[in-house]
């Protein structure tokens, strides 16, 4: 099991296939949230209900997390050239959830013309 905190800061990639993700760490999902950059007239989807196989579907590896997007076709076109992103609201792996210290915001970037994804550990998802 990898720590996101460790892989994070190491600078550890990830990466994008049409709209499935592949993320280089273990971690517990509270939401996610998917859009493009906020603006007045866009707000990005939340998905909340993780167990709804029709939006969302996540599996993990030894040392990665694979997460399927069911609504979207293609992460890398849409999100990509820094008009979007994907933010993860997750703890450690084990770790206490309801201890709001251990909760954090995780904003998944898309690089330009590249299915490479970066990875950064926010404040607050509406000060982007």
């Amino acid at each position: 099991m990898k720590s996101f905190i460790e892989a994070i800061t190491s600078g550890k990639k990830g990466f994008v296939i049409k709209n499935s993700i592949f993320l280089p760490f273990h971690c517990e999902i509270i939401t996610i949230w998917v859009g493009k950059e906020m603006s007045l007239l866009s707000t990005p989807d939340m998905i909340a209900d993780l167990a709804d196989a029709n939006i969302l579907s996540i599996r993990e590896g030894n040392s990665y997390t694979n997460m399927v997007f069911r609504k979207w076709k293609d992460l890398a076109k849409e999100l990509g050239n820094n008009n979007g992103h994907i933010i993860l609201r997750a703890a450690e792996k084990g770790a206490d959830i309801f201890n709001s210290e251990n909760l954090h915001f995780i904003r998944i970037g898309f690089f330009d013309h590249s299915k490479e994804l970066s990875f950064e550990i926010i404040d607050n998802p509406y000060d982007l």
